[in-house]
């Protein structure tokens, strides 16, 4: 590139460097202990019945203006990033963002994962206070149905989203858990599939029965996390999640419950199933995408493969939401916008390596691996052509969403049924 002009942010060397840094991953898993206590939780709050009479917050778009300010939360190593002379980590994005808006945005990382997050902030969001943040980044599941049904995110003016509404994926305007993205739009997407080595497993895996193989007894890795647990299970056994009942996710746990009486599961997995699985302590097991790729990049090798069941596989989507109380709404919005601009979303999909929201930013990426330094190429042109970065729409209808629990009931009844299998 030429040198007597300014260097694009997402063509720093510092951000570029990013790219291959150890990461940790943002899918850190729901204990199964977790599940009990929080639906013990959220039992006494009244939380997952019905709804609080909180009002929706439609009108504070009549009354917002912009403050020059977002507070904005999410996950870790969860955007893009680069580092400064001084080794500090910088977000090239959000300066970006701020060169162009003026909005200066007080980024953290305190959501570790859904259920501890939703336990700290729903005392305050039942009280009517702030929680402190104008973003929040959310998993589609029981807990960012339980913001929903008590009315603890704010309701989302179309009118600001353009960008949103032009250039988002065409599978993100219909999502069966927010209607019309009333509430959400989404930040990032991944699928939950099967991980595995085929040196160690000595052949390809295509099927969720494989899981259930004798022949890899004590070799299969199976997540403690109750939603994709279940969720992934009926598909498997040929029911989709959407429409599932009661009756199906017994179904589902009796497989399961099988599955360990024979001896297959060696353990039922938090976020530390990547690590067996690198290390070969299983040679199978259920995986997020965006971890299989990630690993393979800091290991150098592509030892580790990602595959969606024949009989199909879960897409998860976390999601950008405005709390009730937000202090700045208008600046989030404007944010949430913003980040749907195909250049933008390139940026994120360069660092961040799971599903983007908008397919047109691969034309972009394409761009950068054109225009980069050799050494950077090869990664740049992988991030382009990965499917699990921009799938194809063979593969996307081959997902389901999680199954939507609608109250207290399905709520309990879930977390009942696939936590007595993990316990």
């Amino acid at each position: 590139m030429s040198t007597d002009k300014e260097v694009p942010y997402y063509m720093d060397p510092s951000f570029l460097r990013g790219l291959t840094q150890k990461r940790i991953t943002r899918r850190t898993a729901l204990q199964g202990a977790g599940a009990v206590s929080m639906a013990a939780f959220m039992a006494a709050c009244g939380i997952g019945s019905k709804p609080a009479t909180v009002a929706h917050t439609n009108w504070v778009w009549d009354k917002a203006t912009k403050a020059g300010v977002l507070d904005f939360a999410n996950w870790p190593l969860y955007i893009d990033t680069g580092t400064d002379s001084k080794g500090k980590t910088t977000y090239p994005s959000l300066e970006q963002f701020t060169k162009e808006t003026g909005i200066k945005v007080n980024y953290s990382e305190p959501i570790l994962d859904n259920n501890t997050y939703f336990a700290k902030a729903a005392p305050e969001l039942l009280l009517g206070k702030s929680i402190g943040y104008d973003i929040i980044v959310v998993t589609n599941g029981i807990y960012l149905s339980n913001y929903m049904e008590q009315n603890w995110l704010t309701e989302l003016d179309p009118s600001k989203l353009g960008n949103f509404n032009q250039n988002a994926a065409p599978r993100l305007l219909a999502r069966g858990f927010d209607p019309g993205n009333k509430f959400t739009i989404p930040w990032q997407s991944g699928f939950t599939g099967i991980g595995y080595n085929p040196k160690l497993t000595g052949r390809d895996i295509t099927s969720f029965n494989d899981l259930f193989d004798p022949k890899f007894a004590g070799k299969v890795g199976m997540f403690s996390e109750t939603q994709d647990l279940g969720n992934l299970t009926l598909r498997g056994i040929g029911i989709k999640p959407e429409t599932s009942t009661p009756s199906d996710w017994q179904k589902a746990a009796d497989k399961l419950k099988a599955q360990r009486a024979a001896g297959i599961v060696r353990k039922y997995y938090d976020q530390s199933y990547i690590d067996a699985l690198s290390k070969g302590d299983t040679w199978l097991s259920m995986a997020w995408s965006g971890d299989i790729f990630q690993t393979n990049l800091s290991a150098g090798n592509e030892d580790l493969k990602f595959v969606i069941p024949s009989e199909g596989g879960i897409i998860w989507t976390d999601n950008m939401t405005i709390p009730v109380g937000a202090a700045h709404p208008l600046d989030a919005i404007t944010y949430m916008n913003w980040v749907y601009q195909p250049r933008v979303a390139a940026t994120m999909a360069e660092s961040i390596e799971y599903i983007t929201p908008v397919p047109s930013a691969q034309q972009f990426i394409q761009q950068d691996a054109a225009a980069a330094k050799k050494a950077d190429q090869p990664l740049l042109q992988q991030l382009a052509q990965s499917p699990l970065i921009f799938p194809s729409a063979e593969t996307l209808a081959n997902t389901s969403y999680y199954r939507v629990l609608a109250n207290k009931d399905e709520t309990n009844k879930w977390l009942d049924l696939f936590t007595s299998v993990v316990l």
